[in-house]
């Protein structure tokens, strides 16, 4: 029970990872309208976010795969149980946060984008848990 729970929480990570990212392309409009920065400000600042992101979250998401799912096999459902959370994410954000004014509609562009990040986001997760196995793996030791 305590290896689903910790799997699971995995999952979830994953599933922020990819969701902030994709919550602050899509409201590209929203953010510079409430903050009165240009676009390309905005831009600017979610590409340096994704970047500290992708960089951070992979090294925090590495050593607690590592750590808490001891190199099993049956880590690899978090390249399945990410989506759930994901979805699930969306549904609340979209419920809580509206766009109820049409200025903030999001480009076609970034929709895209959005579709090939996540088409390649479970080989992300795939590569991701192969490191922390075979690393396990090299630092278990036989008498």
């Amino acid at each position: 029970m305590k290896y689903f729970l910790k799997l699971n929480a995995i999952s979830i990570l994953y599933a922020l990872m990819v969701f902030i990212p994709v919550q602050l392309m899509v409201n590209v409009y929203r953010i510079s309208r409430l903050t009165n920065w240009e676009i390309g400000t905005v831009n600017i600042l979610t590409g340096v976010i994704l970047l500290i992101e992708v960089i951070i979250g992979t090294i925090i998401l590495y050593f607690l795969t590592k750590k808490w799912l001891n190199g099993r096999k049956a880590n690899l459902w978090t390249i399945i149980l990410w989506i759930p959370y994901f979805v699930l994410f969306i549904y609340i954000f979209t419920t809580l946060f509206p766009i109820t004014y049409g200025g903030d509609d999001p480009n076609p562009a970034s929709g895209l984008s959005i579709i090939g990040g996540l088409i390649m986001y479970p080989f992300y997760i795939l590569i991701l848990n192969f490191f922390s196995i075979t690393s396990e793996k090299k630092t278990i030791k036989t008498p």
